[in-house]
């Protein structure tokens, strides 16, 4: 395990999540109320043993880089460390990362001198906990090149993604990526015996999906990689197929890819429900993330129904029903909260700082009184002012960008750091 280098892919612009990724990084978004997206798989490898840990990046990396220097700290007996790469310019290339094979393929540099055995290819915005110990296992019995892990998929949704064909010994013999709708591809379904689940195969689960998660065996991604491709998934997977050992491990866990607004804001909003998709509450596979030392979080004479809050909040005669509320977020007395993100803020103000704001006209961090919100997202430090109505308007909003909020999938975006006046409606 001590030769297993794990690269965690930092994503693109993110621009299907914008604005949420106007300044940071795709996987430096907040999720769940503490977390980050990147805490997933970093905490995937850690549970696994699996310490040495890169992370690709190159837009936005600022916030990505203080939560990973202030969070995975590993002390000089484990050996190991989560370092990020941004893309850099050097006298063999002056260009971006254009795409993950890319971007592997222009650190190899870095990487070699830890003369890792096998390559762990993460992405760095999915929603899973997959033992990766059990996928490298896996993977070396085989005697595989690489293997791809792959979950189970619907024909509506085989669209966003490569569909493997597989033998009975799991080697894909074909891939095909995101096939359109119209064209037949039943040649492509899992034969029946092969098939991991029948209760998903009756739900029309009947094709293997790549999840975009590879194990690679060191040399053979150097092979895979002496060329001019960019993408793993478009090009590099394919033209392996032929002429390397490419084999699937199915992971039949939940898994959700958060590349859009509303797959983030539904993911999210699930984890307050009663028997959430994603479970955090395993000791035996944590998520960790940031320790921050807040106090726990106080409720004033609330009402709140499936509810997840995180550390620090303070909220006060108000109602809260399935719901996301963030560290430090604060909720002022009669406001009524339903299906909102709240991200939370990064500090606490001073009474001072309070008073010096208000004599200007600026509301103070958090939730005012008398708040009417629904369907929304407010992202860290917004101020909401008193008696404000967000979203409570029967018909959903179409896409649009306006100079206070975002709307997108019906959902209504409060950016970081925005200012909402009192007695706004949007």
């Amino acid at each position: 395990m001590r030769n297993v280098l794990s690269i965690v892919m930092g994503g693109g612009k993110g621009t299907r999540l914008y604005p949420l990724t106007k300044e940071r990084a795709k996987p430096a978004v907040p999720f769940g109320g503490k977390y980050r997206l990147v805490d997933i798989p970093l905490s995937n490898c850690i549970n696994a043993g699996f310490k040495k840990i890169y992370v690709l990046t190159q837009f936005n990396s600022a916030s990505l880089h203080l939560h990973i220097a202030d969070t995975y700290i590993f002390d000089s007996f484990s050996q190991g460390f989560v370092e990020i790469l941004a893309a850099e310019q050097t006298f063999d290339s002056s260009t971006w990362y254009e795409g993950t094979a890319d971007a592997v393929r222009k650190n190899l540099i870095h990487f070699r001198p830890q003369e890792p055995s096998h390559y762990m290819i993460l992405s760095g915005d999915q929603l899973y906990r997959m033992d990766l110990l059990d996928f490298f296992q896996k993977h070396v019995e085989s005697g595989a090149d690489v293997t791809i892990a792959a979950t189970t998929v619907d024909r509506r949704q085989a669209v966003a993604f490569g569909i493997l064909q597989v033998n009975d010994s799991s080697r894909v013999t074909a891939f095909t990526e995101k096939p359109p709708i119209d064209r037949d591809i039943a040649h492509l379904r899992i034969p029946e015996h092969l098939h991991p689940d029948k209760e998903q195969l009756k739900q029309g689960k009947e094709y293997l999906a790549s999840m975009g998660i590879y194990c690679f065996r060191a040399d053979a991604l150097e092979h895979a990689l002496d060329n001019e491709l960019t993408d793993f998934g478009h090009e590099v997977i394919p033209q392996m197929i032929d002429s390397a050992r490419v084999y699937s491990y199915v992971f039949a866990g939940f898994w959700e890819d958060i590349g859009t607004i509303k797959s983030f804001y539904d993911t999210n909003i699930n984890l307050a429900s009663i028997n959430p998709d994603f479970n955090f509450y395993d000791e035996n596979a944590p998520i960790y993330t940031h320790r921050r030392d807040l106090p726990a979080s106080k409720f004033n004479a609330c009402a709140m129904t499936a509810t997840l809050a995180a550390d620090g909040c303070i909220i006060t005669s108000s109602t809260v029903e399935d719901s996301i509320i963030g560290i430090r977020t604060v909720v002022e007395p009669d406001s009524y909260l339903s299906g909102v993100i709240c991200m939370g803020a990064d500090y606490y103000e001073t009474v001072a700082r309070k008073q010096e704001n208000r004599s200007h006209g600026i509301p103070d961090i958090g939730i005012g009184r008398g708040c009417r919100i629904r369907r929304a997202i407010i992202d860290k430090n917004a101020r909401i002012g008193d008696n404000c109505r967000i979203g409570m308007d029967a018909s959903d909003p179409p896409d649009a960008d306006f100079p206070t909020h975002y709307t997108r999938d019906g959902i209504i975006i409060i950016p970081k750091n925005a200012i909402i006046p009192s007695g706004t409606v949007i």
